[in-house]
């Protein structure tokens, strides 16, 4: 039977968290929803807390010292129990009514990892930055060369996920590099799959809380290289 849990990794997100897990639930598509405090020193814990104590399908997590989205990934993975996990990041750049397609999608082809991407159909989208939309359209050129594997967007958050394959893993970065990681490692399976289907974004600026940076944009293109070559350790 097809389950599909949620990972949302936060990081100081007061402002948007409660409006991004309302968001969500209305979107109706989940069977457990994971909320993964990274060290928080807003109020966001109290907000998260307030839903997991309020809501049986909701779980609250805390991870260790370490610091980013990969660390709260990692922290989530051992309490999975659905058939198939999206991430959902906590901001609103993205819009949880995508979910429903990449769901309905997976659930006909649920050996497949299912990509949201931003630059494919027509939705409604909204990059603040051009170098970033730049960035990414890079990125994943590059990636897409070195492994012989046409995606349009490689750093999308929303991947969805068997978990039998992300539970064999081993997720090991600490931070957005573990975007790479993920689509790498799947790629390294038994007659991999990847479907993409278009989302709608609305990107936030720096001052809004956006927080990758150029430097992640580097490692992207760094580990593209380093998990080509290296072989997966389960």
């Amino acid at each position: 039977m097809y389950s599909l849990d949620v990972i949302v990794p936060f990081f100081n997100e007061e402002l948007y968290l409660e409006k991004s897990i309302s968001n969500l639930l209305n979107a109706n598509i989940h069977s457990k929803i994971y909320l993964v405090n990274n060290n928080s020193t807003d109020n966001s814990k109290n907000i998260a807390l307030k839903f997991a104590e309020s809501r049986e399908d909701i779980t609250y997590i805390e991870t260790d010292e370490r610091k980013g989205k990969g660390v709260a990934i990692q922290t989530a993975i051992n309490s999975l129990q659905s058939t198939h996990t999206i991430i959902h990041d906590a901001d609103l750049e993205y819009d949880p009514k995508d979910i429903i397609y990449m769901k309905q999608v997976s659930e006909k082809m649920n050996n497949s990892l299912i990509l949201g991407s931003r630059f494919i159909g027509t939705r409604d989208r909204k990059s603040q930055y051009l170098r970033t939309y730049l960035a990414n359209r890079f990125i994943s050129l590059f990636f897409s060369i070195i492994n012989n594997q046409k995606i349009s967007d490689v750093a999308t958050c929303y991947k969805l996920v068997p978990n039998k394959y992300l539970k064999e893993m081993n997720i090991t970065e600490s931070g957005f590099a573990v975007e790479v990681e993920i689509i790498s490692k799947y790629l390294k399976f038994p007659n991999p799959d990847i479907q993409e289907a278009p989302i709608s974004y609305q990107g936030r600026t720096y001052a809004q809380g956006k927080k990758i940076s150029y430097y992640d944009g580097i490692e992207y293109l760094y580990k593209s290289i380093y998990y080509k070559i290296k072989k997966m350790s389960m």
